[in-house]
C-alpha cells in the first residue's frame, strides 16, 4: 500500500500538480551572443528585475530579442504597456557597440501587441499630436525657434516612405517640410557634403522629415568606397558637431533607424515584382544592395556607434510589423513634442478693445 501512494505521488510531481514540485515551462534558449556586442544587461533564467511605473532594465538588445515572441511573452517578462515612454527602451546608448544581427526586426517591445490594437493607438494619437504641432508652429510668431528634426535611414522596403505617408500624415502639411535625399547632383558634389543638409532644415515652428540624410555619406560611401578611410573616420566627428549645433539651435533631432530583416526586404521587393501597380517602386539595383547586406549592417552599426549622442541620440524601430513602424514613430514624436511643450503666445494687442471694435462696426 505504501509502495501504490509514493507512486501516486512521484505521477502528480511530474505532472506539476498537487503540492509536488511544478516542472518549470520549458523556455526558447537565447541566441548565442556577439563577442561584438560589448558589456550589455543580461537576463538570468526567468527573474527580470522591475520597479513599479516604469519597464524592465534591459539593454535594448535583450529588450527587442524577447519581445520579439509577443504576445507569448518570454518567461519572467511583463510587457510595460503603452503608457511607459518608449525612448529609454529604444534609444542606442551613447558610445556603445551596436550588434544588428542580435536585435530582432519583428519584436514588439511596448504597447500594443497586435495589429488591430497598433492601428487603434495610433489613430488615438493623431489629435494630440496635431495640438502640440500647431501649439509649435504659433509659438514660432512669437520668436520661439523651436522645432523638430525627424531623421529616416534603414535599408531598401524598411518604410521610409511608409512612414512619412501614415505618421507624419497626422500632421499639417503646412506646417510640415519633407525632404528625400538621393544621389548628389553635379552642384551638390561642389559643396561639403554637409550643404545639401543645411538647404533643407526645417524653420522654427516646423516639423522636418528627411527620407535618408548625411548619413547617406558615411553609409553608401563607406559600402561602395566611394571616399577614403580616413576622410569617413572625420565625418562622424562632423556630423557630431552639426547635429550638436542644431541642438543649440533649438532643433530636436529625432533619428530613427528602421530595422527591417533580411527575409522581410525579400518578401517586398517581390511582392512590388508580383505587383504591376508597383513596378515603379522597383529598382533592380536593390538586388545589388542586397548582396552587400552584411557590409551594410556593419555600417549601419558604425554610424549608431559614433553618432549616438545625449544631444541627437539614435533609436532602432523593429520595421518588420508595418503597423509597430507606425505606432512607435507616432510615440517618439509624441514623447518629444511633449518635452518641448510648446504654448499659444499671447496676444501683443488689446484684445478688449478690438473686440469693443468688431462690435461696434
Amino acid at each position: 500500500m505504501a509502495k501504490k501512494d509514493k507512486e501516486k505521488k512521484d505521477r502528480k510531481n511530474k505532472s506539476g500538480s498537487g503540492t509536488g514540485t511544478k516542472v518549470k515551462a520549458k523556455v526558447r534558449p537565447e541566441p548565442k551572443r556577439s563577442k561584438s556586442a560589448g558589456a550589455e544587461s543580461a537576463v538570468k533564467g526567468s527573474a527580470v528585475k522591475e520597479s513599479a511605473g516604469r519597464a524592465p532594465d534591459l539593454s535594448l538588445r535583450e529588450l527587442l530579442r524577447i519581445s520579439a515572441e509577443r504576445p507569448r511573452a518570454a518567461e519572467g517578462y511583463r510587457d510595460p504597456g503603452p503608457e511607459v515612454p518608449l525612448r529609454p527602451l529604444l534609444r542606442v546608448p551613447p558610445g556603445e557597440r551596436v550588434d544588428l544581427g542580435a536585435l530582432h526586426p519583428a519584436a514588439v517591445p511596448a504597447g500594443p501587441s497586435d495589429k488591430a490594437a497598433g492601428v487603434a493607438a495610433t489613430a488615438r494619437m493623431a489629435e494630440r499630436l496635431a495640438s502640440l504641432q500647431e501649439r509649435l508652429y504659433a509659438a514660432s510668431t512669437a520668436g520661439d525657434r523651436r522645432r523638430i528634426l525627424l531623421v529616416l535611414q534603414g535599408m531598401d522596403t524598411s518604410g521610409k516612405g511608409g512612414t512619412v505617408k501614415h505618421v507624419i500624415g497626422q500632421f499639417n502639411p503646412s506646417g510640415c517640410r519633407i525632404k528625400s535625399f538621393k544621389t548628389p547632383t553635379p552642384e551638390e558634389q561642389n559643396h561639403p557634403f554637409l550643404w545639401r543638409i543645411m538647404k533643407a532644415l526645417p524653420l522654427p515652428g516646423e516639423i522636418g522629415i528627411f527620407d535618408r540624410s548625411h548619413y547617406e555619406d558615411v553609409l553608401i560611401a563607406r559600402v561602395r568606397e566611394l571616399v577614403p578611410r580616413s576622410q569617413l573616420g572625420r565625418r562622424y566627428a562632423q556630423i557630431n558637431r552639426f547635429e550638436k549645433s542644431l541642438a543649440d539651435d533649438g532643433v530636436t533631432v529625432v533619428k530613427v533607424f528602421l530595422h527591417i530583416g533580411y527575409e522581410e526586404q525579400r518578401k517586398r521587393l517581390l511582392e512590388r515584382l508580383d505587383n504591376p501597380d508597383k513596378h515603379w517602386k522597383f529598382n533592380p539595383g536593390d538586388i545589388e544592395a542586397r548582396g552587400a547586406w552584411p557590409a551594410y549592417q556593419q555600417a549601419y552599426e558604425l554610424a549608431l556607434e559614433k553618432c549616438s549622442t545625449e544631444t541627437a541620440p539614435w533609436y532602432v524601430v523593429p520595421a518588420d510589423r508595418k503597423w509597430y513602424r507606425n505606432w512607435a514613430i507616432s510615440k517618439l514624436l509624441l514623447e518629444h513634442l511633449e518635452d518641448i511643450g510648446p504654448k499659444y503666445p499671447p496676444a501683443d494687442f488689446d484684445v478688449q478693445e478690438c473686440r469693443r471694435l468688431l462690435l461696434a462696426g
